[in-house]
Formats: structure tokens, C-alpha cells, sequence
């Protein structure tokens, strides 16, 4: 696997350790000249002293032949710059973090599916222990080609009961947020633009989903109601 990392921040420098270590040929972007050089002598991996919002310094690291581009820096813009760049190249994997959970719900509107808030999760991780609840992270509930994806709701949807909408077989809502309001399938809200739904499905039928939930002005065809 094929993946650039921007920047040398503390999850970047992480990843690249972890990814190298399972065998992944990593391309590390980093702009400060003095921890780039730190890293190309600690990494075993392609190390670019350039600013990773350039299209061109992308595409001096074969941006094209990426299997993932992980955007981590410290500005939550440029790593939606970095994103859309690598929507240009096609690259399959786009992975974005975010600090401001409302750049988080930006990046999903863009449609971005693989946005990271690291503090969000920390924090309520951190809140749950404190508690004394014993958390089950999602992560370890996916298992064979089960996973839970979300998705942003746009104009077509807005006014529609969450049961109306149709998913491909072998998928499931489980319910939306509302901002911080979570409400249950079995509810069956009446969906809002911009509301996140979460949605269990098999590996084969994420992309149908993702397509079907843009909106027609993005060229793509409503899914048909629930019969």
C-alpha cells in the first residue's frame, strides 16, 4: 500500500512508524525544513520538505499513485485543501483530521467519508471512563465486511421519513444526529438537510450509498422510497 502523509505532526509521524513497520511504502510531506530533516534520518521512508496544500509538490510525491493520503495538520483548512486535490487525483483513500468539529461537518458535506476529530473522541472516551462506563469501541464491531458508515443529508432528502429512504440489501439505519441530538431508527425521524445518518452495511454496497445520498445537482439519481 501506497500512502502520503501530511504533515510530521505527532499522529503523522505515528502512522508513518506504523505503516512502515506492516510494510507500506510511506511518503512523508513535512514544510518545516528542520523536523524534515530530523525525520528523513529517523524514518525509513520518502521524506518531501514542501508545503502539502501545493498541487504540484502532490504530485511531485505521485499523488496519482497513492492508495491513501492521510491529511493531519494543524490547520483544519489545509487538510480540506489536501483533500479536495486528492479528489482531483482519484485517489481511493482520503482520510482528513480535524481539531473544530464544525470543519468536521464541512469536510462530510464535501463528501469526505473517512474524517477524524481527534478531541471529540478523546474527550468522550475520557468522559465515559470517568463514569466509570466500560466502552465498546466501534472499531473492534467491525469484523468481516461489516461496517458503519455516516452520511450527510442533503436538500432531497429534507422532509422525507428515515424509513421512505431505501438501502441495498444487507444494510440497515441505525439512527441520525441532530447536532447533539441522537435519534433512533425505530423512531423514525423525519430527516433535516444536514442531518448525519448512521447506517450498518456490507464492504460491496458503501459507494451505492455514498452515490445515492448526493444530491441531483451533483448529477446523481434520488434513491427510490422503501416500498
Amino acid at each position: 500500500m501506497r500512502v502520503i502523509i501530511v504533515e510530521g505532526t505527532a499522529l503523522g509521524v505515528n502512522l508513518a512508524k506504523i505503516l512502515i513497520r506492516t510494510g507500506s511504502e510511506v511518503i512523508l510531506i513535512e514544510r518545516n525544513p528542520t523536523l524534515a530533516k530530523e525525520l528523513s534520518e529517523t524514518l525509513d521512508c520518502t521524506v518531501i520538505n514542501a508545503e502539502g496544500t501545493r498541487p504540484d509538490i502532490l504530485e511531485k510525491a505521485e499523488i496519482e499513485k497513492a492508495d491513501a493520503i492521510v491529511a493531519c495538520t494543524d490547520h483544519d483548512q489545509d487538510n480540506i485543501i489536501i483533500g479536495l486535490i486528492a479528489k482531483v487525483f482519484n485517489v481511493p483513500n482520503i482520510i482528513i483530521t480535524t481539531e473544530d468539529v464544525g470543519f468536521m461537518t464541512v469536510a462530510k458535506r464535501l463528501g469526505f467519508h473517512h474524517v477524524v476529530n481527534s478531541p471529540q473522541t478523546t474527550s468522550i472516551s475520557i468522559y465515559h471512563t470517568l463514569r466509570g462506563i466500560d466502552t465498546i469501541e466501534l472499531s473492534t464491531m467491525m469484523r468481516g465486511d461489516v461496517r458503519f458508515i455516516s452520511v450527510i443529508a442533503g436538500k432531497k432528502f429534507d422532509g422525507t421519513e428515515l424509513a421512505a429512504i431505501s438501502l441495498p440489501k444487507n444494510s440497515a439505519f441505525i439512527g441520525l444526529y441532530r447536532n447533539s441530538d441522537f435519534l433512533l431508527y425505530n423512531q423514525n425521524p423525519v430527516v433535516k438537510e444536514g442531518d448525519e445518518i448512521i447506517i450498518a452495511t456490507r464492504v460491496e454496497f458503501v459507494e451505492n450509498i455514498y452515490d445515492g445520498f448526493r444530491d441531483e445537482e451533483e448529477g446523481e439519481e434520488t434513491p427510490e422510497p422503501a416500498p
